[in-house]
Formats: structure tokens, C-alpha cells, sequence
């Protein structure tokens, strides 16, 4: 099984979305994990809300992401980063040689008043596709080839840093 970590600045609505869409869509051959540099204590309600809807529950929590770096963490084989702060931050060592992709989607939970919702469905729709796009993959490919493969997908529509372009890694 693949062990995946992504990461976001808060970890409330993005990385928790692609957390639980990566072990729901993944029928057992991935071990998703979220987490935040600066989380903010609990998911987004409307995150939570639009899971549901879709079938899809669980114990989700707002962490940081030096849960994953402590010693007796989980091993983590995919660090992926689905905004663009947590992008340009310096992240924690990762026990291992943990392959390391950024995935940038807007943020959902920045929209306010009645256009949240929408921006809540495309974020899902977006790390929808992307997550199904990764299970294509050979997960035991290439370590190298793997991490360009999963750059790649982090290049579909909406995987931009906000002025056009991909977002670098973490």
C-alpha cells in the first residue's frame, strides 16, 4: 500500500478533500494522510458537508504536519502539496525518501458568501480527476518517473500559483 501525505497551509478544506477522496477512490492500494503547516483546528464545515453528500465519511482532523515527521509516524512514500503557501514553504523531513509533487488548487474556503459552495465543488471535482488520474499510475514505477508523473498531474487546469504557472515543490 501507498502511503500519501498532503499538505496545506491550514489544513481545513483542500488537503482534508484530497485525503479523503485518495482513500475512498483508492480501494485499498492507498493510505492517505493530511495535514498543515499552520492548521486551523478543524475542518471546514463546508468540506465536511459536500463528503457527505458525496458518500464519503470519516474522522477527518485538522493536524499539523509535524504529526508525520515525529519519530513513530506512519511512513510516508508521497508528500503532496495543494496550495500554493505550503508550496513555498520549507517542509519537514519525512522519514524515508518520501517523492514530493505539488498539486495547486484554489482555495475553496477563501470564497465567502454564496459562491463558497461552487468553489467547494470544483476544488472537489479538481482533486477528483487528479486522484484518478494518480491511480493510473504504477505506484511502484521509478521513483524519478513517478515524481514527474505526479508533477504532470499537478499541471492539469487549475494547477496553477495564482499568476499562470505550476507552483514549484515543497
Amino acid at each position: 500500500m501507498t502511503s500519501i501525505l498532503f499538505l496545506c497551509t491550514g489544513n481545513s478544506a483542500r488537503s482534508i478533500l484530497a485525503e479523503a477522496l485518495a482513500n475512498h477512490m483508492g480501494g485499498g492500494r492507498l493510505q492517505a494522510h493530511s495535514a498543515g503547516s499552520f492548521p486551523k483546528g478543524a475542518p471546514h464545515p463546508m468540506a465536511l458537508q459536500l463528503l457527505a453528500e458525496r458518500g464519503i465519511t470519516g474522522d477527518f482532523r485538522s493536524k499539523s504536519w509535524d504529526e508525520f515527521a515525529a519519530p513513530g509516524a506512519p511512513p510516508i512514500d508521497i508528500v503532496i502539496t495543494v496550495c500554493d503557501n505550503a508550496a513555498g514553504e520549507l517542509c519537514p523531513i519525512f522519514p524515508g525518501r518520501a517523492i514530493k509533487a505539488h498539486w495547486g488548487i484554489a482555495d475553496p474556503a477563501a470564497v465567502e458568501g454564496e459562491g463558497q459552495r461552487a468553489a467547494f465543488e470544483i476544488a472537489y471535482d479538481q482533486m477528483q480527476a487528479r486522484i484518478a488520474a494518480l491511480l493510473e499510475l504504477d505506484l511502484a514505477d521509478d521513483p524519478q518517473v513517478l515524481q514527474r508523473r505526479l508533477a504532470a498531474i499537478g499541471r492539469f487546469e487549475g494547477a496553477t500559483d495564482g499568476a499562470g504557472h505550476a507552483a514549484a515543490d515543497c
